[in-house]
């Protein structure tokens, strides 16, 4: 992984937006599965993938906002589902097996950001670990069959700098012996999509699925919707005067710039025979070096960049894989 993780020369960079990386690629014939395509970076990723030819479907559990919101996406599906309910993400699975239907790209763009209190899901697990990564790792085991059928697929999962205030606490994931702090269960289940990817490929890259995970920046969208102005401006996403700030250079971004790297990982062909790999700014991120791996605050987002080497550990993957597996009640 270590050899794998490090910059390509991808020609883009934090200003680049989802029209440039999309340009000159032609997705005719293809299928593309987007969660959470109905807001924010995944409506922006359903549009681009959707004008570069791909058939996009998008899982919503509220389908009148996302009839809304996607009135402007001609030719994009729309099918119930709800990631916090695994029956749900059963039966959506299996009516697209059903279609046999090859599946080129998911993107697992979907999620939920500091929550206020603990909140545990039916299952007795922490809703950011259960919505943001059983919920994708749920639907992604699921249609492995129409995934492999694709001969060379792309799964995408929507991570965060995050990744960096937490490991997986394999012995405490929901918080029964320690307490709870928002970002720690954001950043807990941001470094769940990363071992995921890294866990994804290495199972998979020999039946043509590939596997990335990234960071879109600092955006201003519906995730953040829990944190307050004060809490903006700390963050340095809000000016004094509560403006939005974009400043790609310090990952405050547009939602085009935001959605680029998703886009680039899932469509971009400069990425053929990769996989497994966190990426930033579109490029595929450096691991960050020893003296810059303590002390890390979330302001830090907008002056620190790379991947933590806790999120592309080989054997945490496993073990992440294995705890997923039992949780959901299942093998692919």
């Amino acid at each position: 992984m270590a050899n794998e993780q490090k910059p390509i020369g991808s020609g883009f960079n934090a200003y680049s937006t989802t029209g440039e990386v999309i340009a000159g690629i032609d997705l005719t014939g293809r299928t593309a599965l987007v969660t959470g395509g109905y807001d924010g970076l995944g409506l922006e990723t359903a549009r681009v993938l959707r004008l570069a030819g791909a058939q996009v479907i998008v899982p919503a559990r509220n389908l009148a906002k996302a009839r809304a919101n996607l009135a402007h996406v001609p030719g994009a599906e729309i099918w119930e589902m709800d990631l916090l309910d695994p029956a749900s993400i059963d039966a959506f699975a299996s009516r697209f097996l059903e279609f046999g239907r090859p599946l080129d790209i998911l993107v697992n763009s979907a999620g939920i950001m500091a929550l206020p209190e603990l909140t545990l899901d039916d299952r007795g697990y922490e809703y950011h670990f259960a919505t943001n990564h059983l919920g994708h790792f749920q639907l992604a085991t699921r249609l492995l069959p129409a995934l492999r059928a694709a001969g060379s697929a792309r799964v995408v999962s929507v991570s965060a700098w995050a990744h960096r205030l937490s490991d997986v606490v394999f012995d405490d994931v929901n918080f029964a012996r320690r307490p709870y702090q928002p970002m720690l269960g954001y950043a807990q289940s941001k470094t769940a999509n990363i071992l995921f990817a890294v866990g994804l490929d290495a199972r998979e890259k020999e039946n043509g699925i590939r596997a990335f995970s990234l960071h879109p920046g600092s955006i201003l969208t519906e995730l953040g919707r829990n944190f307050t102005d004060d809490q903006r401006k700390a963050f340095g996403v809000l000016d004094t005067d509560g403006n939005r700030v974009v400043d790609p250079s310090r990952q405050l971004k547009t939602i085009e710039q935001g959605a680029a790297t998703q886009v680039w990982c899932a469509a971009s062909p400069k990425l053929d025979g990769v996989g497994g790999v966190y990426c930033e700014n579109v490029e595929v991120a450096r691991i960050v070096p020893p003296d810059e791996r303590s002390g890390c605050k979330s302001d830090d987002s907008t002056r620190k960049v790379g991947v933590m080497p806790h999120a592309i550990d080989a054997v945490s993957a496993n073990r992440l894989w294995a705890l997923s597996e039992e949780t959901i009640g299942q093998r692919p």
